[in-house]
């Protein structure tokens, strides 16, 4: 793929579409890309968040450490971003990404993530929205497994 092909996805994820092409060029540039096998993992669960990685191909699922073994909690694929929560609040992952595919991203260090963030704030208003979606997401699935587990015992 080439800094032109990486370009024009950049600019398909809503994160980016606001952002100058010049810029979006430069981010590709200094970006690495990578690619994993299916069932490799990205990151794990409670490891120290360097990056986030932004998906051009494949899928991956989002897997949670829990007293009964992993979990699915989420497939996400072309186009979503995944570890902002770690280089953002400087906590450790809050969760494992593994292939489901061949997947192929480009790696964004937190220098390199911050740095866009500070120069386009509306990058910095996107990440919130994204991050209030998955908010919303999570309180949602919560609020059934609930009810689900009180019909149950009723």
């Amino acid at each position: 793929m080439s800094i032109e092909q990486e370009v024009e996805a950049l600019k398909n994820i809503p994160l980016f579409a606001n952002i100058d092409p010049s810029r979006l060029k430069l981010m590709a540039f200094a970006s690495e890309r990578l690619t994993f096998k299916e069932g490799k993992e990205l990151f794990h669960q409670g490891d120290a968040g360097d990056a986030a990685y932004i998906f051009i191909e494949g899928e991956a699922d989002v897997i949670v450490d829990t007293d009964d073994g992993p979990l699915v909690v989420a497939t996400f694929g072309k186009n979503d971003f995944v570890g902002e929560i770690a280089i953002l609040c400087d906590v450790p992952r809050t969760a494992t990404i593994k292939a489901k595919s061949e997947l192929v991203t480009l790696k964004i260090t937190k220098e390199l993530f911050f740095n866009m963030v500070m120069d386009f704030p509306e990058m910095g208003v996107e990440v919130m929205r994204v991050l209030a979606h998955r908010i919303d997401h999570t309180t949602s699935q919560l609020t059934e497994a609930r009810n689900a587990l009180a019909e149950k015992t009723s």
